[in-house]
């Protein structure tokens, strides 16, 4: 370790509980931040979407597999 890093206040597994839960990175594009300011729109846009994706994917005809 380098000695400009200073753990002396560092707590012991601040974050394990929410590791724990699980946890999905995503990075928007620049482009589109303007409309996706944050988590919760993403999440809206992506449950507003997702019906669609299944259907179209349920839609979709069965490839067979050799």
């Amino acid at each position: 370790m380098r000695p400009e890093y200073d753990f002396s206040k560092a707590m012991r597994g601040a974050t394990a509980r929410r590791y724990a839960e699980g946890t999905n990175i995503v990075v928007i594009d620049p482009e589109v931040l303007d409309v996706f300011p944050d988590g919760t729109a993403v999440n809206e846009a992506l449950h507003a979407l997702a019906p669609v994706l299944r259907r179209q994917r349920r839609d979709l005809p069965k490839r067979r597999t050799a």
